[in-house]
């Protein structure tokens, strides 16, 4: 094949958009970067939701449709902690809450108990 392109590079940071995933809210992607292959997904990104991998932006290739080279915007290991989805414990009672308890049941007495 004389007008077939160039194979990619071994350092490309490249996508194939694989097939749609079952609730259609994204697709199944293969992503070939850092010398690896992984397996995963892509979604649009939403307010309020919380990133579960990297934030890229895909620009397509002219060999495939469905390929793409992956410029990453925001890598997963430059977020902080408290942000990453399932790196600490939901906030279950905000101050409002707190407070409205302590008006219906009363505050704590300070424990009697000798230290």
């Amino acid at each position: 094949m004389s007008n077939s392109a160039p194979p990619p590079e071994p350092d490309e940071d490249i996508l194939f958009v694989h097939s749609p995933v079952e609730q259609g809210e994204g697709y199944r992607v293969i992503r070939r970067h850092k010398q690896s292959v992984e397996v995963g997904e892509i979604r649009n990104l939403k307010e309020g939701r919380p990133l579960q991998g990297d934030l890229v932006r895909l620009t397509q290739r002219a060999e495939h449709a469905r390929l793409f080279n992956v410029e990453v915007i925001l890598g997963r290991d430059q977020l902080p902690a408290a942000t990453r989805q399932g790196t600490s414990p939901a906030q279950v009672a905000s101050e409002a809450y707190r407070d409205n308890w302590d008006a219906i049941f009363g505050a704590r007495e300070p424990s009697k108990l000798a230290n």
